[in-house]
């Protein structure tokens, strides 16, 4: 009996660790954060991911020629489109914001306060699509001897940038000074005109991750496979959702909006050795435009060293 009991409590604290979820909103680090130090065999961590987040919003542009126009010859290939607005390719943008919370446990867990950013670029000047790495904001937290929150930006005009193949570049992301119990914070974008494609997302790191998440909102003209992990430490979810055009037209008493498919994949808790929490991939399932090149073997958008 007095061993069951000791087993019921001990089960109730590992809930309790596990219960507790790490601050979304980035800038401030919670109390939770300045404390939490790990989860069962986690604990002996050099560091952990409190958080990663990854939301990917589309942009869609209504501002091309009604085909109204007096110079358009109606016949018979045009004219179910006759009258309406439509989009290509070249007006629709997508966003992906990332966000990255790590904490330093050991001093030899300063390591792993530098990342490395794989995106595309394609090194061809043929090549019109393309995506902008931009607004990359790095912090550093740290508690004084008198325990009070010191706050300081990482200079980030000196990281250096290497080609990896013909379509991709690393930026290398090296924090220095840091220490053990300090906070990074990392929040970047990148914008792309490839609106077929979504960067897959890892969820495990070579440190424990706390929580792990991708909001991506995609139009539903836009066809995808999701393959999101089926473990029961990833949950995903699917629900309906709108996007409001973007345009420059007075015309209209009411802007145009597009259905959306809105997906969510969250996993809490994984460890680096954790089977089968792998990538969250996906793939246009009938694009309109070129499929673009694969990401290089071995490498994701975002990488902990």
């Amino acid at each position: 009996m007095k061993k069951l009991l000791l087993l019921v409590a001990f089960l109730a604290i590992v809930s309790a660790v596990r219960a507790q979820l790490p601050n979304e909103k980035f800038g401030k680090p919670s109390k939770m954060e300045w404390e939490y130090v790990g989860w069962g065999d986690a604990v002996g961590a050099d560091a952990i991911i409190l958080c990663k987040m990854m939301n990917v919003t589309y942009k869609l542009s209504d501002q091309v020629s009604n085909n109204n126009a007096t110079d358009i010859e109606v016949n018979w290939g045009n004219i179910d489109d006759f009258g309406k607005n439509q989009i290509d390719d070249s007006n629709i943008l997508v966003n992906f914001e990332f966000k990255l919370r790590t904490k330093i446990l050991k001093p030899e867990g300063a390591r792993h306060a530098n990342i490395d950013i794989t995106y595309y670029n394609a090194d061809n000047d043929k090549v019109f699509s393309h995506d902008d790495l931009s607004d990359l904001k790095i912090k550093v937290f740290t508690k004084n001897a008198k325990g009070k929150v010191e706050k300081r930006n990482v200079n980030t005009s000196s990281f250096v940038t290497e080609r990896v193949d013909d379509n991709y570049v690393v930026m290398h992301v090296e924090v220095p000074d840091v220490q053990a119990g300090s906070i990074i914070e990392y929040q970047y974008n990148i914008t792309s005109t490839r609106p077929t494609f979504i960067y897959d997302w890892v969820f495990q790191e070579s440190i424990p991750t706390v929580r792990s998440k991708c909001d991506i909102e995609i139009p539903a003209f836009l066809q995808f496979k999701m393959n999101a992990p089926i473990h029961k430490l990833v949950k995903s979810s699917v629900e309906v959702g709108h996007l409001a055009y973007d345009t420059n037209r007075t015309d209209m008493k009411r802007g145009k909006t597009c259905t959306t498919n809105h997906y969510k994949i969250v996993g809490d808790y994984i460890r680096p050795e954790d089977p089968e929490v792998a990538v969250f991939t996906s793939q246009i399932a009938n694009p309109n435009v070129t499929v673009p090149a694969k990401m290089p073997n071995g490498s994701t958008h975002l990488r902990v060293k």
